[in-house]
């Protein structure tokens, strides 16, 4: 089973449970501290280490986030089912579930610079027009755009970057 489906089952069957906002929150913290750590990932992913001692750190990271009794269970379940290495995928696609049904999306907005707060209000803006949700911006930036920006939502991709422009007055002048 791709790691998707997987973790695209486990995220329905929760979001199921209702109070999902809180449970979401608490896998995205655990998927953070897995992201952040090297050691703890290899700690609760490595069959060769006890399931007790594994679920011994699972305790302390959950009472850490003070994570809900559901989420104690779901990490409990994956834990018994040798499938903790998809905790991240769950969170990810529970996240999405979670802002659907609240007519959010995320938008991931790269720039060569940073933006200021007009340029961001007014990307934002044309998300939520083109999108017809309220949308949330992470921004990142990356130098080699030159100038412009890209916004990713979903799986729509609008790229307004210069390098993507030159690239395509290259192609149209070699015709």
């Amino acid at each position: 089973m791709a790691a998707g489906s997987l973790a695209r089952r486990y995220a329905k069957a929760v979001f199921g449970l209702g109070a999902t906002e809180r449970i979401s929150a608490d896998l995205r913290s655990l998927a953070k501290a897995m992201k952040e750590s090297a050691e703890l990932q290899t700690a609760l992913n490595n069959p060769a280490i006890r399931r007790a001692d594994r679920r011994k750190v699972l305790d302390a990271l959950l009472a850490k986030v003070e994570a809900q009794p559901q989420t104690k269970s779901l990490v409990y379940l994956l834990l018994d089912g040798e499938r903790l290495f998809a905790l991240p995928d769950i969170s990810r696609e529970l996240e999405a579930m979670v802002q659907a049904k609240s007519n959010h999306v995320t938008a991931e907005v790269t720039s060569a610079k940073p933006l200021d707060a007009t340029q961001l209000s007014q990307i934002t803006a044309a998300l939520e027009k083109l999108s017809g949700k309220k949308v949330d911006i992470v921004k990142k930036e990356d130098p080699n755009l030159l100038g412009g920006v890209v916004a990713k939502v979903g799986d729509k991709v609008y790229d307004g970057s210069l390098r993507t422009q030159l690239r395509t007055l290259r192609d149209e002048l070699t015709k």
